[in-house]
């Protein structure tokens, strides 16, 4: 029996959290869940919310169940969702609730920044694909919806260094959430104050940045009285949820393309250097922060959380029903030919999913789906035309050859998904881990904390430590 190790991984997702505990023993990872929790978001006053303080209490909650564990934790870490953050002032002390990425604040900011810095030019500074809810144009709808807030404003922490900064009291900025913001230079992985200072935005909100494996420091005393848990590091991994996916997807080559599956659909391949050209541009290819400096050149899909919320609204509206039934309901359908484009903007915040679905298939002359089934496969093929799509932009503007997609995530619980991406894609699929967050979230932790060598160790430690599934085209 070699040395044991363990870490405890908090991954956010926008629709839950929980907290894991890592082992790692003789080459081989295990994980235990120690606590899980809902994230819902608020709407207040034509605005939508995230319940910080609530999600902030969870993360106590888990850390009095891992301090109960009594066993030897080195370190811990968190990934969230992307390009959100909250404002803090002169003193230290946040400043209004952080706002959810859906909100319609941002609605027409777009065309207000292109008329004072060109998309294109935007796009060829800092990579990004152009989604109305980047945190550069949340900041800038910032300034008209809360002026006071962005007047008072003197840093400004992005989801999981605000956790960070409420565990340890110190503020950072980790490059693979930074790189979502789409203020960041993508060539030079630095801000892009020139930029910045053409938003009117404040220089100072923009903390120095530091890359994945960067040992932060140590849980603030009262934080280790209150939970119990002492003599634990806080590390910044790819905290960006994306990032920690991909590090943790046992990739089988080089050219192997990821697929996280969950609230979003993220599918894309790992380069060294940024595609920053008029291909890129003109399919709006994202080119985000990854670990090891790299970059993933990908897309962003609305993915399962149409599903999610199909499920909400049966269940509301019609009858109880599992994720199990959904893809049986599916399976069984008369008709499977229905299918949406999960890029059109009704499909981001509705009250009603099931509403949309049906008036999306009859406006696009598709006729009316009927019943769950045919719900739900309009979902299915919508997701994965867009999959196809994406690979084929992929290995169009990169010249390469995608071998196989490597799924990540809770979506590859649903074999349906996996079945129908390897059909749409003409791909094979190689489905697991589920945890793909986590273990890429944990394994730079083991790399922070001298217990693994490498990101490479860490991959090939998953690889033989979990079940994969493979689909066939």
């Amino acid at each position: 029996m070699g040395e044991v190790f363990y870490n405890l991984a908090f991954d956010f997702g926008a629709s839950s959290g929980r907290m894991i505990l890592c082992k790692l023993e003789d080459g081989k990872l295990e994980l235990e869940e120690l606590h899980r929790f809902p994230n819902n978001e608020v709407r207040i006053g034509g605005h939508i919310y995230w319940d910080l303080f609530r999600l902030y209490h969870e993360m106590k909650q888990g850390l009095k169940k891992a301090a109960a564990k009594k066993v030897p934790i080195q370190s811990l870490a968190v990934d969230t969702w992307g390009v959100d953050y909250g404002l803090f002032d002169k003193d230290g002390n946040l400043i209004g609730n952080p706002v959810n990425y859906r909100d319609s604040r941002t609605d027409g900011v777009m065309e207000q920044i292109g008329k004072i810095i060109p998309l294109e030019e935007l796009y060829n500074r800092t990579g990004i694909e152009f989604m109305y809810f980047n945190s550069i144009f949340q900041l800038y709808a910032e300034k008209g919806m809360r002026p006071v807030i962005m007047d008072n404003a003197k840093r400004l922490l992005f989801m999981p260094e605000l956790f960070g900064y409420f565990l340890t009291g110190i503020m950072y900025t980790e490059y693979t959430f930074a790189s979502t913001s789409q203020l960041l230079d993508a060539r030079k992985r630095e801000w892009d104050f020139d930029l910045i200072e053409k938003l009117g935005l404040n220089k100072e909100l923009f903390g120095d940045i530091v890359m994945p494996g960067t040992v932060i420091g140590d849980l603030l005393p009262d934080v280790e009285e209150e939970t119990g848990l002492s003599g634990v590091k806080v590390i910044a991994v790819g905290s960006h949820d994306t990032a920690s996916a991909v590090a943790g997807a046992p990739l089988e080559s080089q050219d192997a393309a990821f697929l996280s599956c969950g609230t979003w659909s993220l599918l894309g391949i790992v380069l060294d250097e940024p595609i920053l050209n008029e291909a890129s541009y003109k399919y709006n290819y994202t080119n985000e922060g990854s670990i090891d400096g790299k970059i993933q050149f990908m897309k962003n899909i609305n993915g399962l959380w149409i599903m999610q919320n199909l499920r909400k609204n049966w269940c509301e509206f019609e009858e109880e029903v599992s994720f199990p039934d959904i893809i049986k309901a599916a399976r069984t359908a008369k008709r499977q030919d229905f299918i949406i484009d999960p890029k059109d903007p009704r499909f981001t915040a509705p009250l009603n999913m099931m509403k949309e679905i049906v008036a999306y298939c009859e406006e696009k002359g598709q006729g009316r789906p009927e019943g769950l089934g045919e719900m739900a496969m309009a979902i299915y093929n919508g997701l994965t035309e867009e999959y196809r799509k994406s690979i084929e932009g992929m290995e169009e503007i990169t010249g390469k050859t995608i071998p196989c997609i490597n799924m990540v995530g809770g979506g590859i619980q649903d074999e349906l998904l996996c079945e129908l991406t390897a059909k749409a894609t003409g791909k094979r699929v190689v489905a697991g881990p589920t945890e793909g967050s986590v273990l890429g979230n944990s394994i730079v932790q083991f790399v922070a904390t001298g217990a693994i060598e490498s990101i490479a160790e860490g991959r090939e430690i998953i690889k033989n430590s979990f079940e994969l599934k493979f689909y066939e085209p």
